[in-house]
């Protein structure tokens, strides 16, 4: 029995993708988290195969919850939801080392196909166009990767926009003060930014966080 555990924080997309993963007899949804820190608790507790998780969710979003969950050594394959194609994105999320990507528009479709590619161990991303994206970020690692923020200061920045103080970004991060100060700052000299004001319309502008 291959175990799937379901991250959003909204429910009748929990209940729409529960609703498919058990269309399979020998699949069960071992749970469902409504925010990225409630992801990484479930997945430590029920250990699934699978986790599928929502980009954009509170506290932690999807590629920081993937990050969470390598540092913490928990062999669960993440499987990112988005309503965004975006090339930016996509990059973050293979610098999070993570190998699928659906969007959520091709979900009823493409969810089953996914999840049985992840569990073969084979990458899923949909689409030409994201093929196309993947071979040139492998082609251009580097350069990409030095124009964009870290996966950590994108969730630094999220949690800044979500109304965090430095303190506790450092306790949901299990970070010292001081380094969250390093990728706050790092992340607005990144970005040409001199107020908290600015980070937050990047995190709404980049769907980190909800206007």
């Amino acid at each position: 029995m291959k175990r799937i555990l379901i991250a959003d924080d909204h429910e009748i997309v929990r209940s729409g993708l529960r609703a498919i993963v058990e269309t399979r007899s020998n699949w069960i949804v071992s749970g469902e988290a409504t925010n990225g820190e409630q992801a990484v608790a479930l997945a430590l507790e029920t250990r699934p195969d699978i986790m599928i998780v929502d980009y954009s969710m509170p506290i932690m979003n999807g590629l920081e919850v993937s990050r969470r969950l390598k540092a913490l050594h928990v062999k669960t394959e993440v499987l990112i939801l988005t309503m965004h194609e975006s090339e930016e994105l996509l990059t973050e999320a293979i610098l999070a080392g993570i190998r699928g990507f659906l969007f959520k528009s091709d979900a009823r479709k493409h969810l089953i196909s996914a999840v049985e590619a992840l569990l073969d161990g084979r990458p899923y991303f949909t689409s030409v166009l994201l093929e196309k994206l993947l071979h040139d970020y492998q082609a251009n690692k580097q350069n990409r990767a030095d124009m964009l923020l870290t996966s950590r200061e994108q969730s630094v920045v999220q949690l800044i926009a979500e109304g965090h103080t430095n303190r506790s970004i450092s306790a949901i991060l299990k970070l010292s003060v001081k380094t969250v100060e390093t990728h706050r700052a790092s992340a607005m000299r990144k970005l040409r930014m001199s107020s908290t004001a600015e980070l937050v319309r990047y995190a709404v502008r980049k769907k980190l966080v909800s206007p």
